[in-house]
């Protein structure tokens, strides 16, 4: 549960508001409860109760021995004073304590807190053992003993004992390495191994510990049903085949209004259960008193407890007095009652049945004594099907052949199959209770010295006391006695009572009161259990059972615990609630053991339990133990406990509260990272194994919120959830000064990218300027083996309008760096119109436009996409550019085969793309580039005196689309001609050496600056003709991919590149520019 803790700080003499009084103190404490979701707040009050407290600023120290460092006193207070704090600070706890509440004589209420001066034998060691001794040990050991035999029990009782001893060894290392709050299992689960799993087996111990009520309550109403007063029963059974069920039904409606007395007694005030524990635990120690004292009578004189036979059949001990078929009295021959009972009337001629009739009845004595030799008999075990008879293996029987009246006979039959996995099912839940020292911890004196040593010395005395009495109860009574259940053979007598001394009255009184007591402690500690889970806030729907009284009783969470205990009194049967409850705590003593496996394997530095006895294979053994018993008690169940613990653990992942308690899996998880991440280095990755981890470089808005967040769905979209993905943004200052918006932006992007579902990790770095930011992230982001390969960014929409221009330059930078570090680079044009994550492309196609081999990057996206339900429906094209000299069918061919051979399914289209004359409107474009692009060379002008020169510059061109600029001239020999023939074209390109200039120019980018117009005008002529072809093609279609070509080595035609490739998508929708990264990463091989 969690545990607040409150700082008392000591008076020092400086200042008058030093220290805060103990009642402020206390009534805040008493308030915290009531603050509701929590949400690992313990976290931090556990982690650093003592540093930087509120009530230390302002403090001043005018002394000059410190005075080095008197600036960080507020903040990291001196040795001194934290060493006071920690010796005066109080662990109050919110447990089974409750609170006692008294008013001063102002009428302000008080809340006074008991010291914790619980000891060693008081607070574990004794609520161990009235834990762990209860109703198996009383109503079922000895049938377990007599079905098992002595080797069997034996068995099952050294490996319920050896897992419990091994879990107590693993939570005394747990509980002694640290402070352990009020909330025992759970809280060392959860802080052991995180919300998840300490949420799913902290829900599970409770499940468990609630069953473990209903299993208490249904041995209470056992006991007084079978032995006290079995007249009490509201059903009467009409025919002898009913008696199960009639019984069954009676065990309903006595534990349900059972259930509603302890509910009732809980809910007044736990502290009326407190002051009846003694009684309780009194009642446990006289009954093993009066069975061990009763074991050494029988050495001096058995006790009398005849038991009747027929053949080998034993009988039920009732309706009958004499063990005797007929009887003779004074010379005459007289039937017995036992007669009746198998005859159809009293006389000796009267037709009875079969088996009585061939069988002679024999009459032993159920308590032979520890001297018999009865030890010999019961080694092994008697295990057979529901309905089988209880026979004495030392004597023999003639079997009859008609056994149709069996069932109305008073035989005693096994009530249900019983075999060895069964039989340790029912027994574990007599071991369990071994969390009663930890779950009182804050109560303790010195919890870290008294939970091992109670624990242990608890768990040693049951065991043994439990083999103890399997070889005690084995050589002491007889065999057909130790496997009936109920006492049948012995005058309804409880079996185990039987033996004790002086009256069997003892067992039947002391198990009654020790199964009542058991079963208050579970209706107590199961609701605090659940509103310990219910505060840490980990489960969202939990929350409401957080709440209780005024003294912080769990009402809500005591109807819910009395709710599930009645599903197992509805269940009615004791040998059907066990295995239940032996799960749910199997399953939580398996994660104490791995949990402190966990921590002994990891070597934290925060690990330094002082209980040294214990090591991680012990903790391995254990766990192993507590898995394998999971499975031999009911696989079944076993894997419904684990579906049920699965699902909890799943929802807290996805919808339980964030929580960190430094866990001992996220330390498993670092290792396991740096050992993936060392072997990554190794080697680069096969291009079977290559996919796109991207990079995602994001802008922030002046509130620091995301400009384009579909560019967050898009990155899911593609990724589906596989590989890495880092999510960047650079602001331009100093770290200094822009530290807290830097870790506003990251929470802002964390937030988006949970909104549009990108798993993946987010950055923001601060730098001077925008382009040493992307610079720095291209270069550094990622890890070892896990960087990214490609980088993912937004079309500079606005780089026309900008008044500066850092956009585009910014932008040709970061194609020139993915380029430099063989990164592939992905450019997405108005991002803002591409799907979110919920929307569905019913129809539509993914049309790629392959110009040239980038290594498959193109053909692989599209691929991708189609994975996620955004663009499943969507078809996939693929369109290549064919020239003068390409024969087209056959290229339609080959991509055709060569889309086979890559597992792809699209459609195939050449779109051939003849040699023309360059277009009026193609110079133009060409002729307005340049010349803007001089204007923004003249970077001396003032802002005025640009706009004036670009004003006139474009008067110009609107008078004349003929005239040229003088400066763009001098440069060139000769001028470009708007009308190029065919022939001018040959000869231009022999006399350049250059070839196959018509498409593939524009991604050759290799300008030579003395021929710079007739470069411009042919690329813009590629551009203009090539959107052309896409638009005609592809206007329609939902996304369009193309090759982006890289740009100029001369940073001087960088206007002129954004303009190209404005050119290049002008008229389409959704773009995305791809540019491999120059290597394969796709293969048609397996």
């Amino acid at each position: 549960m969690p545990t607040n803790f409150t700082v008392v700080p000591v008076e020092d003499g400086i200042g008058e508001n030093s220290c805060r009084s103990a009642d402020s103190v206390f009534r805040e404490e008493e308030k915290e409860p009531l603050r509701g979701h929590h949400s690992g707040d313990d976290c931090h009050q556990e982690s650093s109760p003592f540093i930087s407290p509120d009530h230390d600023r302002g403090h001043f120290y005018d002394g000059k021995n410190m005075a080095l460092f008197e600036e960080e006193m507020d903040s990291n207070p001196m040795v001194s004073s934290l060493l006071n704090k920690l010796a005066n600070y109080t662990n109050l706890t919110q447990g089974v304590r409750e609170h006692e509440e008294a008013e001063n004589e102002d009428g302000v209420r008080r809340v006074t807190i008991t010291g914790s001066q619980m000891g060693t034998l008081i607070g574990v060691y004794l609520p161990c053992m009235q834990n762990i001794l209860g109703v198996i040990l009383f109503l079922r050991l000895t049938w377990i003993v007599g079905t098992a035999g002595i080797l069997g029990s034996f068995a099952i009782v050294f490996m319920c004992c050896a897992c419990t001893m091994l879990t107590a060894i693993s939570m005394s290392a747990i509980a002694t390495n640290g402070v352990v709050p009020a909330g025992g299992s759970y809280y060392m689960i959860s802080r052991s191994l995180g919300p998840e799993f300490g949420g799913a087996v902290g829900l599970c111990f409770y499940l468990g510990t609630t069953f473990a009520g209903s299993m208490y309550i249904l041995g209470t109403i056992e006991i007084l049903l079978k032995y006290i007063i079995p007249e009490a029963t509201v059903f009467v059974a009409e025919k002898k085949t009913d008696e199960p069920a009639v019984l069954l039904n009676n065990m309903r409606v006595y534990g349900t209004c059972c259930l509603a007395l302890m509910a009732l007694v809980v809910f007044v005030g736990v502290k009326y259960v407190n002051k009846l524990a003694l009684v309780f635990l009194s009642c446990v120690v006289l009954s093993i008193m009066a069975i061990y004292a009763g074991v050494i009578r029988t050495v001096i004189e058995p006790p009398d407890y005849p038991i009747c036979l027929l053949g080998n059949r034993s009988l039920k001990n009732h309706g009958f007095e004499k063990c005797l078929k007929i009887e003779v009295v004074k010379n005459v021959t007289h039937t017995t009652k036992l007669w009746s009972l198998f005859c159809d009337s009293e006389y000796l001629n009267a037709t009875c049945d079969e088996y009585f009739t061939l069988n002679n009845v024999t009459e032993i004595q159920g308590i032979p004594g520890l001297l018999s030799g009865v030890i010999k008999d019961n080694l092994w075990g008697d295990y057979g099907p529901a309905g089988t008879f209880i026979e004495s293996r030392s004597h023999s029987s003639v079997p009859a052949l008609d056994n149709s009246q069996d069932l109305l006979n008073p035989y005693i039959f096994n009530d249900i199959t019983t075999f060895f996995t069964l039989l340790v099912g029912i027994y574990f839940p007599s071991v369990t209770g071994i969390m009663a020292g930890s779950n009182r911890s804050g109560d303790l004196r010195d919890a870290q010295r008294s939970i091992p040593i109670g624990t242990i010395l608890a768990i040693g005395t049951t065991s043994f006391i439990y083999i103890s009495c399997v070889v005690l109860f084995g050589a002491c009574i007889e065999g057909v006695v130790l496997r009936d259940k109920f006492g049948d053979s012995v005058k309804k007598n409880l079996v185990i009572g039987t033996l004790a001394w002086p009256s069997p009255w003892v067992i039947v009184i002391g198990s009654f009161f020790s199964c009542c007591g058991a079963g208050l402690q579970s209706l107590t500690g199961a609701p605090r259990l659940l509103q310990a889970i219910a505060r840490d806030g980990i489960i969202p729907f939990l929350q409401v059972f957080g709440h209780g009284k005024d003294n912080g009783e769990p009402t809500w969470a005591l109807l819910l615990t009395a709710g599930i205990c009645e599903i197992g009194i509805l269940i009615a049967s004791l040998d059907a609630v066990a295995p239940i409850l032996s799960m749910f705590f199997l399953m939580c003593y398996l994660f104490v053991n791995l949990a402190c496996a966990v921590q002994t394997l990891l070597r934290t530095p925060n690990w330094r339990p002082r209980f040294k006895f214990y090591h991680w294979t012990l903790s391995f053994l254990g766990m192993s133990l507590c898995l394998s018993l999971m499975f031999i008690s009911s696989w079944y169940y076993a894997l419904v406990a684990m579906v049920i613990a699965g699902c909890i653990y799943k929802y807290i992942e996805y919808r339980g509260a964030e929580t960190e308690w430094g866990d001992g899996f996220r330390g498993l998880s670092l290792s396991a990272v740096r050992y993936a991440l060392i072997r990554l280095e190794e080697a680069p990755p096969h291009t079977k194994n290559w996919r796109p981890q991207l990079l995602v470089l994001c802008k922030l808005d002046s509130d620091l919120q995301v400009k384009h967040p579909h560019l967050l769905s898009f990155t899911t979209q593609l990724k589906a959830g596989k590989g890495l993905t880092i999510v960047g943004s650079v602001l331009e200052g100093t770290y200094m000064t822009s530290g807290s918006d830097a870790k506003t932006g990251e929470q802002n992007l964390r937030t988006a990218m949970s909104e549009a579902h990108t798993k993946g990790f987010c950055h923001v770095v601060v730098a001077s300027n925008l382009r040493d930011g992307f610079s720095l992230l291209i270069q550094s982001a990622g890890l070892g083996g896990m960087k990214h390969n490609a980088v993912l960014m937004a079309w500079p929409a606005g780089w026309k309008q900008a008044q500066d221009s850092y956009p585009w330059k910014n932008f040709i930078e970061t194609v020139r760096e993915t380029t430099s570090a063989h990164q592939a680079l992905l450019v997405a044009k108005n991002i803002d119109h591409f799907p979110g994550y919920n929307e569905r492309l019913k129809e539509g196609t993914i049309d790629v436009w392959w110009i040239v081999h980038d290594g498959g990057l193109l053909m692989l996206l599209p691929f991708l996409l189609r994975q996620h339900k955004v663009w499943r429906k969507c078809k996939m094209r693929i369109f290549t550019v064919a020239q003068m000299d390409d024969n087209s069918i056959q290229m339609k061919k080959d991509l055709q085969m060569f889309l086979y051979h890559l597992r792809l399914d699209a459609e195939v289209e050449v779109v051939e793309m003849h040699d023309s004359d360059i277009s009026a409107f193609t110079y133009e474009k060409t002729l307005v580039m340049e010349q803007r692009s001089q204007m923004l060379k003249q970077m001396q002008l003032s802002r005025t005196e640009r706009e004036r020169e670009a004003q006139l510059i474009h008067d110009r061109n609107t008078a004349s689309h003929f005239g040229m600029n003088d400066k763009a001239t001098a440069s060139t020999p000769e001028r470009v001609h708007m009308t190029w023939t065919k022939d001018k074209l040959v000869s231009e390109r022999a006399r350049n050496r250059e070839s196959n200039i018509a498409v593939k120019d524009i991604f050759s980018m290799k300008p030579e600056w003395e021929t710079l117009n007739q470069t411009n005008v042919r690329r813009m002529h590629t551009a203009v003709k090539l959107n052309e072809a896409v638009v005609n093609k592809s206007q329609n279609s939902q996304l369009v991919l193309l090759n982006m070509p890289g740009p100029p080595k001369n940073k001087e035609g960088d206007e002129n590149y954004m303009e190209f490739l404005e050119v290049l998508m002008d008229g389409l929708d959704r773009v995305l520019l791809v540019r491999g990264g120059g290597r394969e990463v796709i293969t048609i091989y397996s």
